[in-house]
């Protein structure tokens, strides 16, 4: 039997390591070796060749699958819950085990990254990284030019003992905004706007990083395009290195 072979760029991106583009530079800067001899651009691997990034022995192992997800309000963020009534891994049903890289509240909708790739769901989700995501918000109460002003500020929150980073936030109706977030925490955007004395009516996410929400309806999912993967990886893998540097500051 045929063993299947890739190119040498594609196992390293399946391994989680970096884009194929970033693969392709280590290689030329010598950090790839192939059964210890030092890989060449174009070079073909299978799981019985030794791969080693940087010293270290890798594995490509299952295809990295990343799906743009749709979560619809109701939905708990939850892989396993007696109490939930519907969680995304059953709203998903995806024949392959995937989980999310980030949350949304249960009363929120909009984009979810789900993946196979836990390297994947650590950089996304690290603070530290100021990965954007982007959402659009509509309140109860009528918006103000101080309260658009006042939620671009770092705001205090009682309940976390926190302060937000600043934000861009915009307005685009008499009861709707727009806000970009470089940080998670809980309930945010919610708790954001009761200290203000406003109050969430509808939360969607349309965006994560560079990846954004389309044309997907509720519930509908699809995989990342080949260039939305490397945008993606090249941007959670960059900002590790940036992440990393901001902590020892």
């Amino acid at each position: 039997m045929e063993v299947k072979k890739v190119r040498i760029n594609k196992y390293i991106a399946e391994a989680g390591i970096c884009s194929r583009r970033d693969a392709d530079k280590m290689i030329e800067q010598g950090l790839v070796t192939i059964n210890g001899s030092f890989a060449t651009a174009g070079d073909k691997v299978s799981h019985n060749d030794v791969v080693m990034v940087k010293g270290k022995k890798i594995s490509a192992g299952q295809p990295k699958i990343v799906l743009a997800y749709y979560k619809k309000v109701g939905i708990t963020c939850t892989e396993r819950d007696l109490y939930a009534k519907k969680t995304v891994i059953q709203d998903l049903n995806y024949p392959q085990r995937v989980t999310y890289a980030g949350r949304l509240d249960k009363e929120s909708e909009g984009l979810l990254l789900m993946t196979n790739d836990g390297s994947l769901i650590q950089g996304l989700m690290r603070a530290a990284n100021y990965h954007e995501k982007e959402y659009v918000v509509k309140v109860k109460e009528e918006i103000t030019k101080e309260f658009i002003e006042g939620m671009r500020e770092s705001v205090y929150l009682p309940g976390l003992n926190k302060s937000t980073r600043p934000c861009k936030v915009e307005q685009r109706g008499k009861y709707t905004f727009s806000i970009i977030l470089t940080q998670g925490l809980n309930r945010q955007i919610r708790r954001m706007c009761e200290v203000f004395g406003y109050h969430v009516k509808q939360l969607k996410r349309i965006r994560i990083a560079q990846i954004s929400l389309g044309d997907l309806k509720p519930g509908e999912y699809r995989r990342l395009s080949e260039e939305e993967l490397e945008m993606l990886y090249s941007k959670v893998n960059g900002g590790q290195e940036e992440g990393k540097e901001e902590i020892k500051e």
